[in-house]
């Protein structure tokens, strides 16, 4: 099959922010986004078995020919080095994130991300090699409350009180989860008035829109989860309708 799409991947609904983007950017570019809910979230899976996982999701991509793709992940991101080589152009949120928030030169960085990605010392060692220290916190509950279609409860309330408690004074707050910006205000309500919130997002499109992409073919959905769930919860999220999402089995 010839290479026609532009890939996204995520364990949920996450990047179908980053979708949102891409498509009020670049509305011609067709889309294939896939959602593995059906799976242990990627957080939580060992580095070998997120490894062999997400090469197993490129690999059903690249048969639906995608030629570029988009890792809307942090879990995910931080293995890229370590996928199998392939002739594709694959772009994780890491090193966006990264660029976007030095640039502010942020005096008390936080962040707030997935188990995986904060223990796995990526995003200090980034910022440290730019002489910046960050304060981060595991934030695993939010990305399961957001997927289930919750953005706004008593129990996601307290929370997010519980993670931001000791870094509400933070002068930036770093988004290292595609889920979290669904949850921006209610975010805000635990932080200091001036603290800026960061989502990386606008700096990812900004360089995808550098790639030579596909152009004028319909977007695609795939999950191997529960396809009303994504629908439910990609609405409630982001304010996307998507009419049609394939369940599928990898």
């Amino acid at each position: 099959m010839s290479a026609r799409y532009l890939g996204i991947i995520d364990w949920g609904i996450g990047g179908t922010g980053i979708y949102k983007l891409i498509k009020s950017d670049l509305r011609d570019v067709p889309v294939i986004y896939f959602s593995d809910t059906g799976v242990t979230p990627y957080g939580k899976l060992a580095r070998h078995d997120l490894i062999t996982r997400i090469n197993k999701v490129i690999a059903f991509l690249e048969s639906r020919g995608v030629s570029h793709l988009v890792i809307g992940c942090n879990a995910a991101s931080t293995i890229i080095p370590f996928l199998k080589a392939r002739d594709m152009t694959i772009e994780g949120v890491i090193d966006s994130a990264v660029a976007v928030t030095s640039k502010m030169r942020p005096s008390r960085l936080a962040l707030i991300g997935g188990r995986r990605t904060v223990l796995s010392g990526v995003y200090r060692r980034a910022f440290q090699g730019r002489g910046i220290e960050i304060r981060q916190r595991i934030a695993q509950p939010l990305s399961g409350l957001i997927e289930s279609g919750d953005i706004d409860s008593s129990e996601l309330r307290d929370r997010c009180r519980q993670i931001l408690s000791p870094i509400r004074d933070c002068s930036h707050l770093l988004l290292a989860c595609t889920h979290y910006p669904a949850i921006t205000p209610v975010l805000r309500e635990f932080v200091a008035k001036e603290t800026v919130v960061i989502d990386p997002a606008r700096e990812l499109v900004k360089t995808i829109r550098r790639w030579r992409l596909p152009r004028r073919a319909s977007d695609l959905f795939f999950t191997t989860g529960d396809p009303g769930a994504m629908k439910t919860a990609a609405w409630n999220a982001f304010g996307i309708r998507i009419e049609s999402i394939r369940r599928t089995v990898i």
